[in-house]
C-alpha cells in the first residue's frame, strides 16, 4: 500500500508509525492508524506509540486498538513470542502452553495468534476452544496443573469495559506469575518483538499443528476431569440435602458471559440440580455477549449489576441469587433479608467470611470423623478482612495474609501445603474466592457449587440464612465493617506526591512514621511496603515482599476516644493498571453501628489529613 502520507507524521512519531506498518499484517488495525494518520490526530497517535505495553504479573490489558499501547494482534503475537522464549529456556524439556480465551471481541483472534506462536517455537498446544466454544478462566490453572503444562494463557479482560481485552499467564504451578519471571517475560518480549517467519499465517501453522499432533482441542477431556474434580473435591460422594419446593429457590446469572453452559452443566452432572425446576437464570443475560448489553459495567460489584437479576427473584418469591463475572473467576451473593424485607448484596468480605465458617465447619466435622492428619490454615490478601485472622485467633487454625492478587494466595498455599498444612480456601475481598482442591487460582464455579452446599447445610441443619451466619460471628469475633473508595488522579506523579508527603511532610521528622492520624486516630502499627519499613517486627523488616516500584502503606490503628476492644486497618495503594489511589478501611467494634462508624470517620480522616483532594485535585469515588 502507499505510505505517502507518512511524510506529514512529526519526526518524533514517524520512527514508530513506520515500524507498526512494518509489522502489521492486521488490515483492521492497519486502517485504524491509517486513518489517524489522515486524520493528523497526533496526540491520539502520541499515547498509543509513545510508550509500549507493559508486562507485567497481571500480564497485559488494556483497550484493543492498534497501537504499541494497546490490545491487538500484532502486540499479542509479540507478547506470545517473548513468553515461549522464555518458558522453552525454563523449561526445555517440557514444551506444553495451554491457551483459552472467553466471548470478547477479538479473544479468539488472539488466542489462535498465541498459540501460533507456541507452535512455531516447537510447543505441543492445548487449545481449550474448538469452533464458536469459550471457557472460564480458571479452567486454563486447572489444565496447566492436570496437564503438566509449563505454561498457560487466557485472554480475557474478567470484568473490564466491553472494548478491552487482556493476556493472562499462568506458570507451570498453576499459579499467574510472580517476580522474577514477570521481569524476565517482559525482558524477553523486548528481545522478540520483530515477527518471526510465519507467524501471521494462523491457519497454516494451526491446520499443519493439527496434523502433526502438536495441537490438540482439549476442552472436552479438560471439562471431564474438572467435573470430576468437582464431584470428587468439592461435592463429596454423600447425597446433598437441598431445599425441596415446588418452585426454583434461587436465581444465577453469568453477567453475559461464559459461565452458563458450565455451571448447567456442573450443578446437573454433580448435585442433581435442573434449571427451571431449581434455578432460574437471567434470561437476558444467560448467553455470551461481548457488548454487554444490559449493564454499563459487566462487574457484579457494581451498582446496578444485579438489578436484573433480583427483580426476577422477586417476581419468583426466590431470596437467593448468585452471579458470576463474564470469565466466571468471581463470584457474589444477594440475598433477601426475610426480617426487613429488603434485598442485600453482600461484600466480598462478607462472602470470604461465611466461605471461611462452612470450610472451619467441614474441617472440625473430617477431624471428628477422620482424625484429620494436616493442620488447617487460610489465607487472604493484606487489603481483604481481619475478621478470619480473628477467627483464626478464637479458633486456633493457622491465617496468613498476603500481598494483593491471587498469585500470591494461590503460590503461598502451595508452600502451606508442601508444609503440611490443609488448605481448603483464600480469598480476596474483590469478590474473589480460591479452593485449592480445585485449583491455586479464584475460581467463581467452584464459589457457586460451595456457596449453594453452604447454604443448603445451614437452612437444613439450623434453620438459618447466610445473613444469621455472619450475625453470629459478629456476636463471636466481633462486628468488622469496611469503607473502601479509590482516589481518581492525573498522573502517576500525582500519586508519588501523594505519598511523599504521607512520608516526608506529615511525617515529623526523627521518627519512622506519625503517631497519630488527626486527633481522631491512634496509631498502632505501620508498614511500608514501598520503602521497606514495618514498626512491629524486631528488625523493623516488612514480613511481606517489598516493592519499591509501587505505593503501598497498611496502618493498625484504634480510635483516641475508643473501648478496648475498637480497633481499625486500613491500606493505600497505587494501582498498577489505572490512574487511581485506593483505600481500604475496615473496623471492628462490639456493635454495627459503631464499627460503621469508625470506618466512615476513618475515610473522611484521611481525605482531610492525607489525601487532601482539593489540593491535589483528585476525585472521590465509592
Amino acid at each position: 500500500m502507499s505510505l505517502q502520507f507518512l511524510e506529514a507524521v512529526p519526526s518524533n512519531l514517524k520512527e514508530a508509525i513506520s515500524l507498526w506498518f512494518e509489522q502489521d499484517q492486521n488490515p483492521e488495525t492497519i486502517e485504524e492508524v491509517t486513518a489517524l494518520c489522515k486524520k493528523s490526530d497526533w496526540n491520539e497517535l502520541h499515547r498509543r506509540f509513545d510508550s509500549r505495553i507493559q508486562f507485567g504479573t497481571a500480564g497485559l490489558r488494556s483497550q484493543m486498538q492498534a497501537g504499541f499501547n494497546r490490545m491487538n494482534t500484532l502486540v499479542i503475537i509479540q507478547a506470545s513470542q517473548g513468553l515461549a522464549t522464555y518458558a522453552k529456556q525454563q523449561f526445555p524439556n517440557n514444551l506444553v502452553a495451554v491457551v483459552g480465551h472467553d466471548h470478547r471481541f477479538h479473544s479468539k483472534e488472539f488466542a489462535r495468534a498465541t498459540a501460533t506462536a507456541f507452535l512455531l517455537k516447537g510447543f505441543k498446544v492445548h487449545y481449550l476452544n474448538p469452533d464458536h466454544e469459550f471457557v472460564h478462566t480458571p479452567l486454563v490453572p486447572f489444565a496447566v496443573d492436570k496437564l503438566k503444562a509449563s505454561v498457560g494463557v487466557m485472554v480475557t479482560a474478567s470484568h473490564n469495559p466491553k472494548m478491552d481485552n487482556g493476556y493472562k499467564v499462568y506458570y507451570s504451578n498453576g499459579c499467574q506469575i510472580i517476580p522474577p519471571h514477570d521481569h524476565a517475560i517482559s525482558d524477553s518480549i523486548d528481545m522478540n518483538l520483530e515477527p518471526w517467519a510465519n507467524v501471521w499465517n494462523f491457519d497454516d501453522v494451526l491446520n499443519k499443528g493439527l496434523k502433526q499432533g502438536k495441537l490438540m482441542y482439549s476442552r472436552e477431556e479438560i471439562l471431564k476431569l474438572y467435573l470430576g474434580e468437582v464431584s470428587k473435591n468439592l461435592v463429596g460422594t454423600d447425597p446433598l440435602k437441598f431445599e425441596v419446593k415446588a418452585k426454583p429457590w434461587f436465581v444465577y446469572t453469568p453477567m453475559h458471559g461464559v459461565g452458563f453452559d458450565i455451571f448447567s452443566t456442573i450443578v446437573k452432572k454433580t448435585m442433581s440440580l435442573v434449571e427451571g425446576k431449581d434455578y432460574l437464570c437471567v434470561p437476558e443475560q444467560q448467553e455470551p455477549d461481548p457488548s454487554f448489553p444490559t449493564v454499563a459495567f459487566p462487574n457484579p460489584e457494581e451498582k446496578g449489576a444485579l438489578d436484573l437479576g433480583i427483580n426476577l427473584a422477586e417476581n419468583h418469591g426466590i431470596n437467593l441469587l448468585i452471579a458470576n463475572d463474564p470469565d466466571a473467576d468471581r463470584f457474589s451473593v444477594a440475598i433477601k433479608d426475610i426480617r426487613s424485607g429488603e434485598w442485600r448484596q453482600l461484600t466480598g468480605n462478607e462472602i470470604g467470611f461465611l466461605f471461611a465458617i462452612f470450610e472451619f465447619q467441614k474441617f472440625k466435622s473430617m477431624e471428628k470423623q477422620f482424625q484429620h492428619a494436616h493442620p488447617l490454615a487460610m489465607l487472604s490478601s493484606t487489603v481483604s478482612s481481619q475478621m478470619i485472622k480473628k477467627m483464626a485467633e478464637v479458633e486456633g487454625f493457622h491465617y496468613e495474609e498476603t500481598l494483593t492478587g491471587f498469585k500470591w494466595i494461590g503460590n503461598r498455599a502451595i508452600l502451606l501445603e508442601k508444609e503440611g498444612y490443609y488448605v481448603p480456601f483464600g480469598f480476596e475481598e474483590a469478590i474473589g474466592y480460591m479452593f485449592p482442591a480445585m485449583e491455586h487460582d479464584k475460581d467463581g464455579l467452584s464459589a457457586s457449587i460451595v456457596f449453594l452446599q453452604a447454604y443448603c447445610q445451614w437452612k437444613i441443619d439450623h434453620n438459618l440464612d447466610p445473613i444469621s451466619i455472619l450475625e453470629d460471628g459478629f456476636k463471636k469475633y466481633g462486628v468488622f465493617k469496611e469503607y473502601n473508595g479509590y482516589y481518581i488522579v492525573s498522573s502517576p506523579i500525582v500519586t508519588n506526591e501523594i505519598f511523599d508527603y504521607i512520608r516526608n511532610a506529615y511525617t515529623p521528622k526523627g521518627v519512622s512514621y506519625p503517631s497519630s492520624i488527626g486527633k481522631e486516630i491512634e496509631v498502632l502499627n505501620y508498614r511500608d511496603l514501598t520503602i521497606g519499613y514495618q514498626s512491629d517486627t524486631s528488625n523493623h523488616k516488612p514480613t511481606l515482599p517489598i516493592d519499591p516500584s509501587s505505593q503501598m502503606i497498611t496502618v493498625s490503628a484504634k480510635p483516641s476516644d475508643g473501648n478496648e476492644g475498637e480497633h481499625i486497618r486500613f491500606t493505600i495503594r497505587g494501582s498498577g493498571t489505572e490512574p487511581k489511589i485506593k483505600v481500604y478501611i475496615e473496623a471492628c467494634a462490639d456493635e454495627e453501628q459503631r464499627a460503621t462508624f469508625l470506618a466512615k470517620l476513618t475515610w473522611n480522616v484521611l481525605k482531610r489529613e492525607w489525601f487532601r483532594p482539593e489540593k491535589m485535585d483528585i476525585v472521590t469515588h465509592f
